[in-house]
């Protein structure tokens, strides 16, 4: 199967290495022209457009930092979708704007997917992440095998748009997690606790997350550098928000993080790194939330392995 893949930023630029290191007939576009030279000096073809990528490849990976950048790459990519052809998108988006973009390519006769990931840019460089894909079965069984090759844990959500409302909500949760620990980090330090034992403290115990073991370590390492950026997380959770609205769910925790991050942004920019939303308590305090021992960033500790099907709890139980 030929794949084409548009987007090669810090996600995107990870999960195309994947499927080039593991032998899939690639092309690729940016609109950055460098990125697209480094990876045709790896191996991979020039994809020249998008509407080129999907005349020439069986299936289109979208990977892309908004809702906007996705659907003009449709506009472009969908008078050359036809039967047998597949559009799958990576980057985290709205549900309602999946569906729509997706219905496009099926009502010209392809097969659409919402395939997001989840598990940080650390794991999508080493073929680790975890994939949900929100599609049919037989277009989801269809694209298992390369879909394996970049992520480990492939998870089949439901219909298509299930896989990015799941994808917002797991950003949201992880968004809950960094703000509550530069908390407990930032009262750790004024309690007079050291930091090391803090971390260590949180990491066996029952106020441990992937947040914390991740997000944590760059806080204290004092780099901040998770790869993701101000403006992302609160573009994650205002699509979180709208999900919650759209559902008539009066949600209390959720716009409080909003205004975090919205503040966090007023004080230092829509690119400052994530992480660094512990600034503003480590301004109004004037503690520093550092410690010795941490990575400045953070690598998968885990050898690449076989990606595999994940099934729900319960559910062949259930059937």
């Amino acid at each position: 199967m030929k794949v084409g893949f548009i987007g090669l930023g810090n996600v995107g630029a990870k999960l195309s290495g994947s499927l080039l290191r593991n032998g899939i007939d690639l092309s690729v576009h940016d609109l950055n022209p460098d990125l697209v030279a480094q990876f045709v000096a790896k191996g991979a073809k020039p994809g020249g457009s998008p509407a080129q990528l999907m005349r020439d490849c069986d299936a289109v990976i979208t990977c892309l930092p908004s809702p906007a950048a996705s659907d003009a790459v449709m506009q472009e990519m969908l008078p050359e979708v036809r039967e047998g052809k597949i559009w799958m998108e990576m980057s985290t988006t709205d549900e309602a704007e999946a569906k729509r973009l997706g219905g496009l390519v099926i009502a010209a006769g392809g097969a659409a997917v919402d395939c997001p990931v989840s598990g940080g840019c650390h794991r999508a460089d080493t073929g680790n992440i975890a994939i949900f894909a929100g599609c049919d079965r037989a277009t989801f069984e269809r694209i298992l095998p390369f879909l394996t090759t970049m992520g480990r844990r492939i998870l089949h959500t439901g219909e298509l748009g299930s896989a990015s409302v799941l994808k917002v909500l797991t950003n949201y949760l992880a968004t809950v997690h960094l703000v509550a620990n530069a908390e407990a980090l930032v009262t750790a330090k004024a309690a007079g606790m050291d930091l090391n034992t803090a971390y260590e403290a949180i990491k066996i115990s029952s106020g441990n997350s992937f947040s914390h073991i991740t997000e944590s370590q760059v806080i204290l390492n004092g780099s901040r550098d998770i790869s993701f950026t101000m403006d992302l997380v609160k573009k994650d959770v205002g699509l979180f928000q709208d999900i919650a609205e759209r559902n008539n769910v009066p949600l209390e925790v959720s716009p409080m993080i909003v205004k975090i991050f919205e503040d966090g942004i007023a004080k230092y920019g829509e690119r400052e790194l994530s992480p660094n939303i512990i600034r503003r308590l480590e301004d109004a305090t004037g503690l520093e939330i550092l410690a010795p021992g941490f990575p400045p960033e953070m690598s998968d500790d885990e050898p690449e392995e076989p990606g595999y099907e994940v099934i729900p709890q319960g559910k062949l139980a259930a059937e």
